[in-house]
């Protein structure tokens, strides 16, 4: 079975610094128009695409809860990146689109960047130290610690798949409520996690990822976080109708995105990168579709300058796609 490239018109294979750039291909993305938005939220999101960054309606996040998700440990390689105001200066500087991050961090990091760099408050979190067997994610702050800070969006981790998806569900229902009835624009980070998910071809499946991104379209986010399915072998764990499809990168990149629907697609960074190959996941992700990036640890896990560097080339990359 082949895999429908309606919006990849072009398919080439999995990117790598090798690779030569495919042609370019035209791309529609939900628009806020598209969103059907109530007011409150198309002015934060307005404030987002339009205010900051590029200004071209493409977003470029900048996350920094993995200290709370991995420990300390993701600081280690680059110590300075320890303190959050190496992060929040760095978006800054950047010019990002806004800083994702928790509580903690948002009341004592941001005052100096507040009004200049957008915040997006994540509002539930886990640690590491249990095993992934049996996930939930649960509440760290409040739609209403969003307002309070001056937030232009709050981020939700839903686990899909997971054995506790019953009360993962639930309690994203109670914060899409409150995201109603403060018009504050909901993020979900679609995370395919747990047992029953890696027995049915693991969390970077293209089956996992695309029930990920219609989740998320089902359940009622304006923004979905997804990874890009990861290219291998025919894996017969997957449900029949996604395991004796023949894909590639790209094309596995555009059908997650088209899942999402009206539902705008930020592409993870994930764990670090060559940057070439950092530089080739923002080109694919762009040609697919998606309205944004959110690269952290491929971002901050480097000198300041260095990161800085990479910033501006991964901005390269977007603008080829959408100029300013």
């Amino acid at each position: 079975m082949s895999l429908d490239t309606t919006r990849l018109e072009n398919p080439v294979m999995e990117p790598t610094a090798a690779t030569a750039a495919p042609k370019k291909m035209k791309v529609v993305r939900p628009t806020l128009d598209d969103m059907a938005l109530p007011l409150g939220k198309r002015v934060r999101l307005n404030r987002l695409f339009y205010g900051h960054g590029l200004k071209n309606g493409t977003l470029l996040i900048l996350p920094i809860d993995q200290g709370l998700e991995h420990g300390p440990i993701d600081f280690f390689g680059n110590p300075a990146s320890a303190d959050p105001d190496f992060q929040w200066r760095l978006a800054a500087e950047g010019g990002y689109n806004g800083v994702a991050c928790h509580y903690g961090l948002a009341r004592k990091y941001m005052g100096r960047y507040a009004g200049r760099v957008p915040l997006i408050l994540k509002i539930n979190g886990k640690t590491a130290i249990p095993p992934d067997d049996d996930p939930i994610s649960t509440l760290t702050g409040s739609v209403e610690d969003a307002v309070a800070l001056g937030a232009d969006a709050v981020g939700y981790t839903l686990y899909v798949g997971s054995s506790r998806q019953d009360e993962d569900i639930q309690q994203m229902q109670m914060v899409r409520e409150d995201c109603d009835q403060y018009n504050m624009p909901l993020i979900v980070w679609g995370y395919p996690r747990g047992a029953a998910v890696e027995e049915k071809g693991g969390r970077d499946s293209l089956y996992a990822v695309d029930y990920a991104a219609r989740m998320a379209l089902e359940l009622g986010a304006d923004i979905v976080k997804l990874n890009i399915p990861k290219r291998g072998s025919k894996d017969a764990r997957q449900p029949k109708e996604y395991s004796g499809m023949e894909w590639t990168f790209e094309q596995g990149a555009g059908r997650v995105i088209r899942s999402a629907g009206r539902v705008p697609v930020l592409v993870s960074g994930g764990s670090k990168l060559g940057d070439d190959d950092l530089i080739a996941k923002a080109r694919v992700s762009m040609e697919a579709g998606a309205t944004g990036l959110i690269f952290g640890r491929n971002m901050w896990q480097r000198p300041f300058d260095q990161a800085l560097a990479i910033t501006e080339r991964v901005q390269k990359e977007v603008l080829a796609q959408f100029p300013a």
